[in-house]
């Protein structure tokens, strides 16, 4: 494999980039034209024009993507996450052209991509899945009979897609024919398919998934788990590795069950299994992401491993550069999704220019982004600006790294979820780690409380900045130091 196409944008196309060069493999960008000049672009090899910027005329251009290979050469396509990352039907267009992909078979995308299939997949395999119905449902007194079978509240849910999208919470048979509608409803427009499915709602769940990689000779290997249950709108918004409650038996236990998922679908390449993990530490088969994770930093930083370059290899041939008996986690990491929306107003995106942009750094600091200080935060795509990911020897170590580098991003511009990054790294619930993927709900839901934090925080700032100017007056009046020194670092202080 000489050249590879990224076919994505954003950090993840430079985060593959930077893995292509280190194995020495020419690289080819595609951009929209929103991102003309952004960095992946400039990054590459060579670069292609897709399109306009909306996504649906440039980024899922199949055919296009598929010329610009034939025409430069290139032998493998790296899909990212999003976007084709889990379209067969791409998947198999990239096969008849001669040209690899960088992922899982169509045939193993197929049989995960729709949440009914791979139920019934990995039921086979006797991997735990969330008492419920594994067959679409499209009667609604069908699904009260389930419903009332199962025990509210239940879940109802769109077999296709993702996201939390298609997905309502019924607390009782009288809101179960409005909530069943309106999941139909807004899965056929997501995703072309109304076809929905129920299941029992797991109380105080936790988001845990497990990393896991297969390659074509038959070995199969989990480098453990990512604790994902910091979530807004069903999506993550602060993930770790590893999670604070998991022993080592059940994360054996777990890890286990998601190599036997792989092998429900003959799997191949790198892919996420996501587990529900209930009060009692009872876990639950969820869904399998059938490409490359944006959090996968973390299982990165605790594993010392590239996952890009395992896919890569994988992608050649070549069998797993390490079986289970040789992974091991060293430390802890933690990954903020530094996403420009407002957090105190429902995260709601907050596009703006990036006027000031400077980022952390240190040993044990790692930046994935997408953007220079100057670029405009486009529209047409999901508004994440990068992702801050901290290692620490521990938990405490890594949240503590974690909260110093969060002071040392420095943005303007646009609001971003950094603040609410450190809200959440200093509540004690997450300290403790007796949380779940209701944290939003329970502690960030009402402003009072919210601002009442953010003052607190102010006022700390304030009162350690008043200090360090009162003790320079104290050392002018007792030493030497000159007036116009001390005014020159009172206005740098106060600035």
């Amino acid at each position: 494999m000489n050249k590879v196409l990224v076919a994505n944008r954003g950090e993840i196309a430079r985060r593959v980039l930077r893995t292509l060069k280190k194995m020495d493999i020419k690289s080819v960008a595609v951009y929209s034209d929103a991102d003309r000049f952004a960095p992946h672009v400039l990054e590459a090899d060579e670069s292609v024009y897709l399109g306009a910027s909306p996504s649906s005329e440039s980024y899922l251009r199949q055919d296009a993507i598929i010329q610009a290979c034939k025409e430069l050469g290139v032998d493998g396509v790296h899909p990212g996450y999003g976007f084709l990352s889990e379209n067969a039907g791409f998947a198999r267009k990239l096969k008849e052209a001669g040209i690899t992909l960088i992922g899982p078979s169509p045939e193993s995308m197929e049989v995960m991509g729709d949440k009914l299939s791979a139920k019934q997949a990995v039921k086979a395999f006797e991997v735990p899945l969330v008492p419920g119905v594994d067959e679409a449902v499209s009667s609604v007194e069908l699904g009260k009979k389930i419903a009332t079978s199962i025990g509210y509240p239940v879940l109802i849910k769109a077999s296709a897609g993702g996201g939390g999208k298609g997905m309502r919470l019924v607390e009782s048979e009288a809101d179960f024919e409005e909530q069943m509608h309106t999941a139909q409803s807004e899965a056929r427009s997501s995703f072309g398919d109304d076809a929905v499915f129920i299941e029992k709602f797991v109380t105080k769940p936790r988001h845990i998934e497990i990393q896991v990689f297969a390659d074509n000779h038959g070995n199969v290997v989990y480098l453990f788990e990512r604790e994902c249950s910091i979530q807004r709108r069903h999506q993550k918004v602060i993930e770790e590795a590893p999670s604070a409650v998991l022993t080592p038996a059940l994360r054996k236990e777990m890890g286990e069950a998601a190599v036997k998922v792989c092998k429900a679908c003959n799997y191949s390449g790198a892919g996420t299994v996501e587990f529900l993990l209930d009060a009692d530490l009872n876990f639950y088969f969820l869904e399998m992401n059938t490409r490359l994770q944006v959090e996968h930093p973390v299982t990165e930083e605790i594993t010392g491993t590239d996952l890009v370059e395992w896919q890569i290899r994988v992608a050649r041939g070549e069998k797993l550069p390490k079986l289970q008996e040789e992974l091991s986690i060293n430390g802890h990491a933690i990954e903020i999704r530094v996403y420009a929306e407002d957090t105190l107003n429902g995260f709601i995106p907050d596009i703006g220019t990036l006027k000031r942009y400077r980022i952390p750094s240190g040993r044990s600091v790692r930046v994935d982004d997408a953007f220079l200080e100057g670029m405009e935060i486009p529209i047409y795509y999901d508004p994440m600006i990068a992702k801050l990911v901290v290692w620490g020897k521990t938990r405490q170590d890594a949240i503590r790294r974690c909260l110093v580098a969060i002071d040392d991003y420095q943005i303007s511009g646009v609001k971003t979820t950094l603040d609410f990054g450190k809200y959440v790294l200093k509540h004690e619930a997450f300290i403790s780690g007796d949380f779940d993927t209701n944290f939003i709900k329970h502690y960030f839901s009402d402003p009072r409380v919210v601002n009442t934090a953010m003052d607190e925080e102010h006022r700390a700032l304030t009162f350690s900045i008043d200090q360090i100017w009162k003790d320079i007056k104290a050392f002018k009046e007792k030493e030497f130091a000159s007036r116009e020194i001390s005014s020159s670092w009172k206005n740098k202080l106060q600035s």
